[in-house]
């Protein structure tokens, strides 16, 4: 039975947990210095909760580039059981596009917790990349795409993404190049 009370519990843990990387995400994207005392003030949690979570803001920042980056790599595989493979990676393009605006936001933050004397390393983006290649694989599998595009090409191919401005209206510019990029991809597919 004691189980089945820590059930709720942790799961309320979680909820917190979410709210305050939501939160963060959105209040660091705006300002790297945002007070801590704020994101745990609008994220609804005592300041117990929040430093039980994150003791500090080097480990916040480093959990919400974390999250974000898991997040994307994990909607691949979700996109690929829901949608044909060429409509899997052009919308997982897009989810990629909106982490790169948010990355952008948070820079600042990320600049100031990695670029610290002995401070953290910045996490690897390996998911994110592992995710690519599930998706180009699937695509080349199918003859959606041309064959021999590694996560490597794909990754310089999009690399504009991260000229635009996260302040600007950078959707349209970003969906016209990913829209290119796809194109890109398509040409010579055995498929097409």
């Amino acid at each position: 039975m004691p189980q089945q009370k820590d059930s709720p519990r942790r799961s309320d843990a979680q909820r917190n947990r979410e709210r305050i990387l939501e939160v963060a995400l959105t209040e660091l994207s705006h300002c790297a210095d945002a007070p801590l005392s704020v994101i745990a003030k609008k994220a609804g949690v005592g300041q117990g909760t929040f430093y039980r979570n994150f003791p500090n803001r080097e480990s916040l920042v480093l959990e919400i580039y974390r999250h974000e980056m898991r997040q994307v790599a994990e909607s691949a595989e979700q996109l690929l059981t829901d949608r044909a493979p060429d409509e899997a990676l052009r919308a997982w393009m897009d989810r990629l596009a909106e982490f790169a605006m948010a990355k952008a936001g948070l820079a600042d933050a990320i600049r100031q917790v990695t670029g610290a004397p002995g401070g953290p390393a910045k996490p690897s983006p390996t998911p994110v990349a592992h995710a690519a290649e599930i998706l180009l694989r699937a695509n080349e599998e199918a003859g959606t795409i041309r064959t021999g595009v590694t996560a490597d090409d794909f990754f310089l191919a999009i690399a504009g993404l991260w000229q635009l401005d996260p302040h600007d209206d950078w959707q349209p510019r970003a969906a016209r190049l990913l829209d290119l990029v796809m194109d890109g991809l398509r040409s010579g597919a055995r498929g097409g």
